[in-house]
């Protein structure tokens, strides 16, 4: 009895449906998240300018006249736009403040139904917002379908929401906030150490978690060490080290080989479109995130094979 409740609720199509008002929120963290970050670096910036000590510590030199006033101001100025939160304030149009209704955010129908335009002012709505939506709802429904109605299809869904995010984020900012990539290394030891996930276990869990960082760590510190340039950032390290933890550290070099064909191939397919302008770079991050997914979908002895590493 119990078990022909819990097929349904986990069953692909169930999760499918889940993971449309997941996409949802995600839109709102996508977006949201990384203006949250800004304003708090901007805060602390404006209380280090108000600390003189702080300075003279920093720079060895006396702080210049003004630069606590400076402080001040930059302070009041961040508490004059008011609450920002992934609650706070409720959704609105970003050209009219339209504030939206609970039946013009409906995933991906409210969408078609308004022809992707604001219902007030009639400004375009990015097909982005229903494209992420429909994008966790297929990848929820394939977790559901690779581990069936098991409690751990939840927390791959979790993990799944999380790599989801980062990738936007990391593609729109390039940044990927510890925030997510923290929580998200310490929820696979933990999984691992509980024995919740399949085939990974602790001591493979942790090695992963090792390998994953030092990998990205030593090709970064020695790009460093010969050109005097940052080729990553310490983001791609705490990603990897995640993927790591909840994949084994046998998945490793398999999602660094995937990421970096597909970033070379994106990379350069947008260098000779024009697209990627000269001092930028294509971040590494959503190519982790896609490898570390074909490997959680796909099956770990499946990626070995098609490499040639069985």
């Amino acid at each position: 009895m119990i078990g022909a409740p819990l097929e349904l609720l986990l069953s692909p199509w169930a999760m499918g449906v889940f993971g449309l008002a997941i996409g949802s929120f995600l839109n709102v963290v996508i977006f949201r998240l990384p203006a949250m970050l800004e304003r708090q670096w901007w805060s602390d910036v404006a209380s280090q300018l108000r600390d003189k000590d702080s300075f003279r510590r920093t720079f060895s030199a006396e702080a210049p006249p003004g630069l606590d006033q400076a402080g001040s101001a930059l302070r009041r100025t961040i508490g004059a736009l008011g609450t920002l939160n992934l609650v706070k304030p409720g959704s609105r149009c970003p050209a009219c403040g339209h504030d939206i209704r609970w039946h013009e955010n409906i995933p991906v129908l409210s969408w078609l139904r308004l022809h992707g335009r604001c219902s007030a002012c009639g400004a375009k709505i990015s097909a982005r917002y229903p494209l992420v939506e429909l994008s966790t709802a297929a990848l929820f429904a394939l977790v559901a379908a690779r581990f069936g109605a098991q409690p751990v299809t939840l927390l791959y869904c979790a993990m799944v929401a999380v790599l989801l995010s980062l990738t936007l984020i990391d593609w729109d900012t390039t940044v990927l906030p510890d925030v997510l990539t923290l929580p998200l290394l310490w929820a696979g030891i933990a999984a691992a150490a509980l024995g919740w996930l399949p085939s990974v276990t602790l001591p493979a869990a942790i090695w992963g978690a090792i390998a994953g960082y030092l990998s990205l760590w030593s090709v970064y510190m020695l790009f460093k060490l010969v050109t005097g340039k940052e080729g990553m950032g310490f983001g791609d390290f705490k990603l990897l080290a995640a993927l790591g933890a909840w994949l084994s550290w046998q998945a490793v070099l398999p999602i660094i080989l995937m990421a970096s064909v597909l970033g070379a191939v994106v990379g350069i397919a947008m260098k000779m479109q024009g697209a990627l302008r000269e001092g930028r770079f294509v971040p590494f991050g959503p190519f982790l995130a896609g490898g570390g997914l074909a490997v959680l979908l796909l099956g770990l002895p499946a990626i070995l094979d098609w490499i040639g590493w069985a």
